[in-house]
């Protein structure tokens, strides 16, 4: 940010920083609604049921381990990302989907435990927790509302 000299200039620079924060915005990172399979499987429901498991998967918690492992960063990165875009917050809350989006996507990269079942690892021909076509891995998105 630029130094001010008088109270003038330093007024409308306020001005534009509360302008630009008066217009809230929410950020929403995962597998958003509607997000579907080649075949029309719900991934929202796939990433849920590999996330919390069934009576027949066990948990493999992706997500959890990653909002624990990564959300410390989160506030640091937003500010940071505010002063570089002029304390715009839809600018800034976007590239904190960006990057919060690629951490969802490593973490579902490194989740090697629990290891698949031997008749699983048959059927798709390797031993990859949560990745066989891709699907789930790509649907990762975010959205930012204002």
């Amino acid at each position: 940010m630029a130094a001010f000299r008088g109270g003038e200039k330093l007024a409308i620079a306020l001005a534009e920083m509360a302008a630009n924060l008066s217009r809230p915005g929410t950020l929403r990172v995962g597998f958003l609604e509607g997000a579907t399979a080649p075949n029309g499987d719900s991934i929202p429901l796939r990433a849920a049921l590999n996330e919390f498991g069934t009576g027949t998967i066990p948990p493999r918690p992706f997500f959890r381990n990653m909002v624990a492992e990564k959300s410390d960063e989160w506030p640091e990165g937003i500010a940071e990302a505010l002063k570089a875009n002029d304390y715009d917050a839809t600018a800034a809350l976007s590239l904190a989907g960006e990057g919060i989006k690629g951490q969802l996507q490593q973490s579902i990269k490194d989740t090697n435990s629990p290891p698949l079942a031997a008749s699983t690892v048959k059927r798709k021909g390797f031993d990859k927790p949560l990745i066989e076509h891709g699907d789930m891995l790509n649907a990762v998105d975010y959205e930012v509302k204002s």
